[in-house]
């Protein structure tokens, strides 16, 4: 559990990841137009800890050189059954906003909407 936490138990990745499996963000902008509004130097920080992790990868968008795109891993895929689970943790006990629509998907099937996640974030990543 403890490298695990080393790894994960950061609240700016598990977001990143959040966004990135929920939300479809891709990019550092995109990421900065989070609810949360993380400081810049942190999602630097977080972005590159989650490069060095292997959770994802980093390459040249084909919009603008010098723009960034990041997708997750098969590493970073494993972990979308860990952020379903604390998503749900989280509604039910404390006061904490997610869509409607996500969590109604989630507590209906949460395996069947683990899988769509997963399959989702390979078919980006190959994209």
């Amino acid at each position: 559990m403890s490298t695990s936490l080393d790894v994960l138990g950061d609240k700016w990745i598990l977001l990143i990841l959040r966004d990135m499996v929920f939300a479809g963000k891709s990019t550092y902008g995109q990421f900065l137009q989070s609810a949360e509004k993380m400081a810049t130097n942190i999602l630097a920080d977080r972005l590159a800890t989650l490069e060095s992790q292997g959770l994802l990868t980093k390459a040249v968008a084909a919009d603008k050189k010098s723009k960034f795109t990041y997708r997750l891993t098969e590493k970073g895929v494993d972990t979308i059954p860990i952020i379903v689970e604390l998503m749900l943790w989280g509604t039910k006990h404390c006061p904490t906003i997610v869509d409607p629509g996500l969590l109604a998907e989630l507590q209906a099937g949460k395996a069947a909407a683990v899988e769509k996640y997963q399959r989702r974030a390979r078919e980006k990543a190959l994209a």
